[in-house]
């Protein structure tokens, strides 16, 4: 295998040669992510999903360097400056920044001073002042003169400004400045002259002067926003004495005429190129930064929220709440089917208190209804204050968050499935189906709008979309999909799928009244073997006469399960009831070449839990009584709340009012955290302890300390 390859991803990933190795190659027959994680252990040394995942990224990054390498050879050569040692050193680098530097001398420009110069003939003086080789500087000049450079003025002038571009373009001074900015560089904001009123939510920067490297991400993307919006004045700031002595030290080491001259042009080259251009450079790179801290905080909030707990198959009534257009009701059966819908009016301006209790009552009896899925938003609230006054106690209510819900009403998606129901109802059925399994309704919404996270909007929308797509491919694929029952856009997010097979799964099972077997999937037009390989093992069919297609365990290793059956002299169901029989099994005696212990460790642990989703049961959760708004609240109140948002500063909770509350990252625990995910996770049941009720700005700070 390419060893620069090799050594490119391991630099960057710290992961052993013979994981990174054998992960390529397994990429490379076309295996995805979570195959890869979940059954090659043995040739990866058991890396989980994150890190498949950042080889499969540093690979990609590796080709695209490898592309832009080559187009600089061949755009050099085409200039006919292509030495030898040349392009060695562009062969030869493996950093961005350092191989930019290296094509910058070739780079084709637009008009400069510099370009000017040369055009005019001065070049040649440039060398001789850069490099000493005159002791009479004007007599040189003299011999310069043309119609366009009439003075030796105007000569040396001239020359310096090419020696500016030496300079600039030179790559040790490009270093010398990095450096320097490394060290020195603050972030400078400024508030833009009569822009206060318009820019109130960013006061906290008007007069912003931070190390750029101390800057946390959230409050550089609001600063970076902030000047985008044309509030702020936005500048990198560094000890430009500092950088002047160092270029300095380093290109004049003489005394003379010609050193005068180089250290004008020096001067000219740091104010006038290299300070801006590597001052946008750093600039790039935190928000880069920033982005991928913000990313990362989206990535795992996202991660939780699809893995929040199911209620499971019950019959639900949903409601989407609302005042003067009512709150929309929707039937669901046990499997997520529309039966009907209603609309109610319990709440102003109507007050149709009880023709809307009537209304629910009949429907929660003819429908057997087990549960009520309340829509977090507008009159939500108040919704299930009511509910709850009047609701048997035998029936759980639910608060479920609707972020992004109307985005899957008007969707493509949703007309698809519901092509004749109104918007609103629509939204109530997306409430409901949340509630019962809210991975397979969340995946139908395109995921950066679901609104977890902070300024999805800021960062890069590439970046953040391959981010998030990856999210929901490992959720999908580490709980598993009923293949008779998983709709098409929850299908095509499975392990070696995409919406081709997924809907061809469709297509047959509706043809051949389900699919009975893993076996039988290879029936379903253009499923490969390569394709069942990758999708085989994620792929859940509960009814199935093999109890195994109702787990994680892979139709490869069927057989091994089978001999470890056959040695324990229990039939396959009889081994999997059988908690004892599992537990001494010594699985050393089942180790091959292709399979290992760790892999024989995930199926002891499928067969200990057969058909079991490891995200456990939803449970109904009951807010403070006696909070209805944040009047009710005051310093030193005990309340309880939901946590519905995780930032690297804090954390959001839902309190059952308007206004959530917030919970800084240090009022969190007494010891010291980086980050709130450390001990709190989304969806996460707390008490808190109100310190600060700011009713104007409409604020409620929170402490988990006492």
């Amino acid at each position: 295998m390419n060893k620069s390859l090799l050594d490119f991803i391991i630099s960057k990933t710290q992961i052993s040669k013979v994981s990174v190795e054998n992960t390529l190659e397994l990429i490379d027959e076309g295996a995805t992510i979570p195959f890869i994680a979940r059954y090659r252990k043995e040739a990866t040394g058991s890396l989980d999903e994150i890190q498949v995942e950042a080889i499969v990224d540093q690979y990609k990054a590796y080709k695209d360097l490898g592309a832009r390498k080559e187009f600089i050879l061949t755009t050099i050569k085409e200039q006919d400056q292509l030495t030898a040692g040349l392009k060695r050193k562009i062969e030869d680098c493996w950093d961005a920044k350092l191989l930019e530097d290296l094509y910058l001398p070739y780079k084709r420009k637009q008009k400069t001073r510099a370009g000017v110069a040369r055009k005019a003939g001065l070049e040649p003086l440039a060398k001789l002042i850069f490099w000493s080789k005159t002791d009479h500087l004007q007599r040189s000049a003299k011999q310069f003169l043309n119609r366009e450079i009439t003075s030796t003025e105007d000569a040396i002038a001239g020359a310096r400004d090419i020696i500016a571009e030496m300079i600039n373009e030179h790559s040790v001074a490009r270093e010398i400045t990095r450096d320097v900015f490394s060290r020195t560089a603050r972030l400078v904001a400024k508030l833009i002259k009569g822009k206060k009123e318009e820019a109130e939510k960013y006061k906290n920067y008007f007069d912003f002067d931070q190390v750029l490297k101390k800057v946390p991400s959230h409050r550089l993307l609001a600063i970076y926003r902030a000047e985008d919006e044309k509030f702020l004045r936005v500048k990198i700031s560094i000890d430009e004495e500092r950088l002047v002595e160092r270029l300095t030290r380093y290109f004049i080491k003489e005394k003379d005429e010609c050193a005068r001259e180089k250290e004008k042009a020096l001067h000219d080259a740091v104010k006038r190129m290299l300070i801006p251009s590597i001052s946008t450079e750093f600039k790039s790179h935190a928000k880069d930064k920033a982005d991928d801290e913000a990313i990362e905080v989206f990535s795992e909030n996202l991660r939780q929220l699809l893995l929040a707990s199911p209620l499971g198959e019950k019959n639900i009534l949903a409601l989407d709440p609302g005042f003067r257009s009512g709150c929309k009701v929707a039937i669901l059966s046990d499997n997520g089917v529309f039966i009907t819908s209603k609309t109610i009016y319990p709440h102003p301006p109507q007050n149709e208190l009880a023709s809307a209790k009537s209304t629910l009552e009949a429907l929660l009896k003819k429908y057997h209804i087990d549960a009520i899925a309340v829509g977090n938003g507008t009159a939500g609230r108040e919704t299930m204050k009511w509910l709850k006054s009047w609701v048997s106690e035998s029936i759980e209510i639910h608060l479920v968050n609707e972020a992004g819900a109307s985005i899957y009403s008007a969707s493509e998606v949703a007309r698809e499935e519901f092509p004749t129901l109104d918007l609103t109802i629509r939204g109530a059925i997306s409430i409901g189906r949340r509630l019962m399994d809210p991975l397979a309704e969340l995946v139908k919404i395109e995921a950066k709008s679901i609104g977890v996270g902070q300024y999805q909007h800021d960062v890069k929308q590439s970046k953040l979309k391959q981010k998030l797509d990856q999210v929901v491919i490992n959720c999908v694929n580490m709980v598993g999909v009923n293949v008779n029952t998983a709709s098409k856009h929850l299908l095509q997010y499975v392990s070696g799928l995409g919406p081709t097979l997924a809907q061809n799964i469709i297509n047959f099972r509706e043809e051949n009244n389900g699919i009975a077997s893993r076996q039988e999937l290879k029936k379903v037009p253009r499923m490969g073997a390569k394709a069942f390989e990758q999708s085989a093992g994620f792929l859940r069919i509960p009814d199935s006469h093999n109890i195994l297609d109702n787990t994680g365990v892979h139709p490869e290793s069927y057989k091994i399960v089978l001999s470890i059956a056959k040695d324990a002299k229990l039939d396959l169901e009889s081994l999997i009831t059988s908690k004892e029989s599992l537990e001494a099994i010594d699985l050393n005696r089942y180790t091959t070449d292709a399979i290992g212990l760790p892999t024989l460790q995930d199926i002891i642990k499928e067969l200990k839990k057969p058909g079991v989703d490891p995200r456990g049961e939803a449970t109904a959760f009951h807010y403070s009584e006696g909070i209805n708004t944040i009047n009710d609240l005051y310093p030193g109140t005990k309340v309880k709340g939901i946590i519905n948002n995780l930032t690297k500063f804090g954390a959001f909770v839902d309190l059952g009012i308007k206004e959530n509350g917030l919970i800084h990252i240090s009022q969190i625990t007494n010891n010291f955290i980086a980050d709130p995910s450390e001990k709190l996770k989304l969806g996460q049941p707390i008490e808190a302890t109100v310190i600060e009720v700011d009713k104007e700005r409409k604020r409620i700070s929170l402490t988990l300390k006492y």
